[in-house]
């Protein structure tokens, strides 16, 4: 079923959903289920699989010189998603992204998604690497998440990268993208910024799951933002607590988002480790209730592998 349907089916009851990664190589499913067994009981429709683009690594040789290596920390994305389907009976919604991929490999995943019945997925661009100043696309690869978009859409069109491919079966993916309340970092600004949401709505994506925020404020004038700009699609604000120290620059630092002062001022106040863990889940849970009164469509939790956090936080809400 379609992340869409899910949202209009639920008509004013606000659903949840959570997103994990995919467990570092070397590691077992059993990580995942871990994971998700005890917060099945709030019944999430929709898990999302985060996808991680390979890394680059230099090994010293016999020569005496290095090599680089390129190594993905946390491969499997597609068949998490379908051992979350056929283990809990929801659906699974991976994310695409463009580093690291060609437009054939991303039409030759797609094709291995629509086997299995996965039929929604998160376009993303993805980050550049480590030590890239920017985003460098594949040779022959999407640049974009428009382009990524798109690529989507043509599909479900039933059109195919290989031309001579006539009367190609149209695939039906629901096509969710990112937005940023506080507007992405490469964006000059909030306008232009909507504009190129605008063009991935106009491409066929299907709704919209933020960027983390604490302060429901930048999430409201968003969407108000987005629907006077013409884009009408599902907004569903995207969660995450903080609980740790290092949290107050590295969130700033890695997000490009600002920490509200009471915030900051309480999770410096508290003296231990729990207690400032809790200061970030009474936030989040705060943030959560006034979403929800809202009658905002979902809330979409970033679990980050803190499973305890985010059962906390849901107890309280749902």
């Amino acid at each position: 079923m379609k992340v869409t349907d899910y949202l209009k089916n639920a008509g004013n009851n606000t659903l949840i959903s959570f997103e994990v990664l995919p467990p570092l190589k070397g590691s077992g499913m059993q990580d995942i289920f871990n994971l998700l067994d005890p917060l099945m009981e709030f019944k999430p429709p929709f898990i999302d699989v985060t996808y991680h683009r390979e890394e680059y690594i230099y090994k010293k040789q016999d020569s005496g010189y290095y090599e680089k290596t390129a190594i993905r920390k946390r491969p499997g994305t597609v068949g998490i998603c379908a051992a979350i389907m056929h283990r809990y009976e929801v659906d699974a919604v991976p994310h695409l992204i463009c580093g690291g991929f060609n437009r054939e490999d991303t039409e030759n995943a797609l094709i291995d998604l629509n086997f299995l019945e996965i039929n929604n997925v998160l376009a993303l661009r993805g980050d550049a690497l480590q030590f890239d100043s920017k985003f460098v696309p594949e040779p022959g690869g999407n640049a974009y998440a428009l382009d990524l978009v798109k690529q989507v859409d043509d599909m479900n069109h039933g059109r195919y990268l290989d031309e001579n491919i006539e009367n190609g079966q149209k695939t039906d993916f629901c096509i969710g993208i990112a937005g940023y309340p506080e507007k992405h970092f490469e964006a000059p600004n909030m306008e232009s910024d909507l504009s190129f949401i605008k063009q991935k709505v106009e491409a066929g994506a299907d709704y919209i799951v933020t960027q983390m925020f604490f302060d429901n404020k930048k999430y409201f004038e968003y969407v108000e933002s987005c629907r006077n700009a013409g884009i009408h699609i599902p907004i569903v604000p995207g969660l995450k607590p903080m609980t740790k120290l290092y949290q107050l620059s590295s969130i700033p630092r890695h997000f490009y988002i600002n920490l509200p002062e009471d915030l900051v001022s309480a999770f410096l106040s508290a003296k231990t480790m729990e207690a400032k863990r809790q200061v970030g889940i009474e936030w989040c849970v705060a943030q959560s209730q006034e979403l929800k009164a809202a009658g905002v469509p979902c809330l979409h939790y970033y679990t980050m592998g803190d499973v305890d956090t985010i059962k906390k936080i849901a107890e309280s809400v749902f």
